[in-house]
């Protein structure tokens, strides 16, 4: 299973950008998905989570109301839609998938399959 994280970049706080995370190889739709962020110096941190169907989300709360975690499983892609940006959510964005059983865990231990990751710049 490959991850490829894309759709980062620059931004003035209060735009949007909306990341993408595509799977592809041996890929399954029985497995949650998950967003976690590292800024510089800083540990990699749970942002959203997303159920294997679509039906459960999860967000940490620095940016519930303002992300939204979404799949389409017939495109093997899953979406995190950033609105209202703000400095503070500048880091590299990494998605990743769960161990089979596990959904919505904030233990990066719990992931197995990682993107690259994208880099998020949010300009005052």
């Amino acid at each position: 299973v490959q991850l490829q994280a894309f759709g980062g970049g620059l931004v003035q706080a209060g735009g949007s950008l909306r990341l993408s995370c595509a799977a592809s190889g041996r890929t399954s739709s029985d497995y949650g998905m998950v967003w976690f962020r590292q800024a510089p110096g800083k540990d990699r941190e749970f942002v959203a989570a997303v159920s294997w169907n679509g039906g459960s989300t999860s967000y940490t709360d620095s940016v519930r109301g303002r992300f939204t975690i979404s799949r389409d499983n017939a495109k093997n892609t899953v979406y995190l839609q950033m609105n209202s940006l703000k400095p503070e959510d500048t880091a590299v964005y990494y998605c990743a998938r769960s161990l089979r059983g596990i959904w919505g865990s904030t233990r990066p231990d719990m992931y197995d399959y990682w993107g690259q990751g994208t880099e998020v710049t949010v300009s005052s």
